[in-house]
């Protein structure tokens, strides 16, 4: 019988929407007959009734591929990640007896979706699949949402409007989706979205995407987070975007580098929008944040974290400057030491952010030196300008006497041993830490140039 439907295309465009709703309402909606039998069977038997029609192909059923595509997605999903009802195991088994199907219904949707993508000539999509084991990975709960990224990616290069539509139902199926089934969902969608037309679905995309920002799921917070470094690149998604500055701040001291590499990027394309200030509140919070990321392992987070800073003290509304001074204060110390930094990059932007700085604190002496590049003579000028903060800037230099780099050890000798042959406080140091700088400082001194001294 469903094969004559299948094949017949005005009996076709009336059943699959019937069929379509029964797929995409369940488990959130019940669903019973109409003589109040209430079972959990109808989404699978819906599904076998698409796998079935699917064979007969009919043009009638184009038109409904993309929701089709979505309600098998869900129905994966579902399948995978819970286990079915008693009854609808029953119904499973007799299915499988009379049909030959997999013993998992999960399996047997998968198995429907790629009939349908065969059907819809993405034969080299799905074998592309297929040879990275997507398919497979995609009846594993914790690792499917990996597979519908491939899946996307692959459409992607060659199936655009195809994406673009199936994109168009994710929206609305993410709207309503549970928690625990979204990610899949938002998987294909970060994957294909670029494919909308974001001046009509940028909007909806943006709410979708501020939502899952605040989820304590990582793999949420990386989709989110990557479809919004491609919104922000749009000025007024960046100014709506704004709102969400105490997330993206936060996200800053997120364990995961690649969440903070990512955050540091959507800051960026935000703030790089033309009339777009940072508030009194922000700026320092976001000032405070970005310190930590100057010695970060990663060059590219470093760049990133130090054209930022520059942003900050550059954009802030002007009743933010006095209360970021403090945190800006705060800058002089490690951009001193990266002025020293081996990778030359680091080490120019460093120097031309710490030249901003001094600007910013009005610092006219510390200006003139770095100007002239009197490196250590600077460093003496800016132990002798705060020296209530003398021992904690010492402290604060210890660190560097443990960095990989060579040339930052050495810089932090030279700090080190300023302060302690102008004020006499070795007390402050340990003694391994004295050991290291006593024994080089010498050395040091001699190598330092005629024009300065350790002095």
């Amino acid at each position: 019988m469903w094969k004559s439907i299948g094949s017949v295309g005005p009996a076709l465009e009336k059943v699959l929407p019937t069929l379509l709703c029964v797929m995409e309402d369940w488990p959130v909606h019940s669903a019973s007959t109409s003589d109040g039998d209430d079972t959990d069977v109808f989404a699978l038997a819906a599904t076998l009734v698409i796998w079935v029609i699917v064979s007969e192909c009919h043009k009638a059923m184009i038109p409904y591929s993309g929701r089709l595509f979505v309600a098998l997605l869900f129905h994966i999903v579902i399948t995978t990640q819970q286990m079915p009802p008693e009854e609808a195991g029953h119904f499973w088994k007799a299915c499988r007896e009379e049909h030959r199907l997999p013993r998992k219904p999960s399996r047997f949707a998968v198995q429907a979706m790629k009939a349908l993508l065969y059907r819809l000539r993405c034969d080299k999509e799905v074998m592309a699949v297929e040879r990275k084991r997507g398919w497979d990975t995609l009846l594993r709960a914790h690792t499917q949402h990996y597979a519908v990224g491939l899946l996307a990616r692959e459409m992607r290069r060659i199936f655009i409007p195809f994406c673009s539509l199936i994109a168009l139902h994710l929206l609305k199926e993410l709207h309503r989706a549970d928690p625990y089934w979204d990610l899949p969902f938002l998987a294909f969608l970060v994957e294909v979205f670029e494919c909308l037309d974001l001046c009509k679905c940028g909007d909806s995309i943006l709410e979708i995407m501020s939502r899952c920002l605040q989820s304590e799921c990582r793999e949420r917070r990386r989709l989110a987070l990557r479809a919004l470094m491609v919104l922000s690149k749009d000025p007024l998604r960046a100014r709506r975007m704004c709102s969400l500055s105490k997330n993206l701040v936060e996200l800053l001291g997120d364990a995961d580098g690649y969440v903070v590499s990512m955050t540091l990027s959507v800051l960026t394309n935000i703030l790089e929008n033309d009339h777009i200030l940072i508030s009194s509140t922000t700026a320092p919070q976001l000032a405070e944040a970005l310190l930590p990321l100057f010695d970060c392992d990663d060059i590219h987070m470093q760049l990133l974290s130090l054209n930022l800073f520059f942003k900050v003290m550059d954009l802030v509304v002007k009743k933010g400057k006095k209360p970021l001074k403090r945190i800006v204060k705060q800058s002089l110390l490690p951009l001193f030491f990266h002025c020293h930094d081996a990778n030359e990059r680091v080490a120019k932007a460093s120097r031309e952010l710490l030249l901003c700085v001094v600007r910013f604190l009005r610092r006219r002496k510390l200006k003139q030196l770095l100007k002239r590049e009197k490196m250590l003579k600077f460093g003496t000028s800016l132990l002798a300008e705060d020296t209530s903060r003398a021992a904690e800037q010492l402290r604060r230099a210890q660190r560097y006497l443990q960095s990989p780099q060579e040339p930052l050890r050495e810089a932090a000798i030279r700090f080190m041993a300023i302060h302690t042959r102008k004020k006499g406080c070795t007390s402050h140091c340990s003694r391994n830490i004295q050991a290291q700088f006593t024994s080089r400082v010498e050395e040091l001194s001699s190598s330092s140039g005629s024009s300065e001294s350790v002095s």
